[in-house]
């Protein structure tokens, strides 16, 4: 007997997870919307994590492979009708990736996209949004005294932290799917602006200053599909990215979107004051 061999290509089996990290472009006064240097230092952190390779994008990536072989993205931008992910072709290059199972994840503006365009897409990627006349942004004192117990939360203390913590986000019905992670019943003054797009309306001030519930800053989702996301509505201030319970909660939550196993004690990684000037926009002074 003949035994033939065939050439054949075998491609090797590896762990290693790819993440895209896509920052949006300078937006607002110098420390705050610092969408590039805040993705730079995160992904500074995670080097060093065995098998999660980041990679930074400045720009939307015109190559479409990058999306293609992507296993986590992740967005920190503004947001709005002028929201990087949802012009053009972007939102079905998107939907091609996280129903091929990629994660998705969204820092701060981001989370907020149209209803009409974004908002249906964002509650079955990442589970909830920043809607209009239904959520809003004030700049608040935000205590996490408890913490679920979950992946994305180990090595995490709990912590309190000044941010534009968008509040009172469009989940999906019954919450199906989404795990809120960051939580605290926010203070009277923060529905002190008169109603408006961002400001207040009627069911959020009935939801926090009547029926006194906590509201969801932060949360995750799992697509019945399996592909994971997570929503974070801090990140306005630059600085806030030295703190290490801040910093690692979402550290955690974009191994956990790619698939990647969050360590026992969290990702581990410091930053110093010398970090915190690299790759700022060059906004000047205002």
């Amino acid at each position: 007997m003949t035994v033939q061999f065939k050439d054949i290509e075998l491609k090797p089996l590896t762990s290693r997870k790819e993440i895209a990290f896509i920052a949006g472009g300078p937006s607002h006064p110098p420390g705050e919307h610092e969408h590039r240097a805040g993705l730079l230092l995160l992904q500074k952190c995670l080097a060093g994590v065995k098998d999660a390779h980041v990679s930074f994008y400045s720009i939307w990536p015109e190559d479409p492979s990058v999306l293609d072989a992507a296993d986590a993205i992740v967005v920190y931008s503004d947001g709005g009708g002028g929201h990087i992910a949802i012009q053009g072709e972007r939102l079905g290059q998107l939907k091609n990736a996280i129903e091929r199972g990629a994660g998705f994840g969204c820092i701060h503006y981001a989370c907020e996209v149209p209803k009409d365009r974004g908002g249906q897409e964002w509650l079955d990627w990442i589970g909830g949004y920043f809607e209009t006349d239904w959520s809003v942004n004030p700049h608040w004192d935000a205590d996490f005294d408890t913490l679920p117990r979950h992946a994305v939360t180990r090595g995490v203390n709990p912590f309190k932290m000044r941010d534009e913590w968008y509040y009172h986000m469009r989940f999906r019905p019954e919450m199906q799917g989404v795990t809120p992670v960051l939580s605290d019943l926010p203070p009277p003054e923060t529905l002190s602006r008169p109603n408006g797009p961002h400001s207040g309306n009627p069911d959020v001030r009935t939801a926090v200053l009547e029926r006194k519930e906590p509201q969801h800053v932060m949360w995750l989702n799992e697509r019945p599909d399996g592909s994971r996301g997570f929503g974070f509505t801090g990140g306005h201030f630059h600085k806030n990215w030295a703190d290490d319970d801040f910093r690692k909660v979402v550290l955690n939550s974009i191994l956990w979107i790619s698939g990647l196993d969050v360590p026992t004690g969290g990702v581990a990684s410091s930053v110093t004051a010398d970090d915190l000037k690299q790759n700022l926009d060059p906004k000047g002074r205002r």
